[in-house]
């Protein structure tokens, strides 16, 4: 079972890779907003 483990994660990669190539890297996920502390009106 190790070859067959070795032959897919080089599959894997390739994919990755391919799929990269062909849409950019993967989006990253947008920072969370910092909360500004608003002084109240009164």
């Amino acid at each position: 079972m190790g070859l067959v483990d070795q032959i897919l994660d080089r599959l894997q990669d390739l994919a990755r890779r391919l799929i990269e190539a062909l849409f950019g890297p993967q989006a990253q996920p947008e920072p969370e907003p910092i909360p500004v502390p608003v002084r109240d009106r009164r």
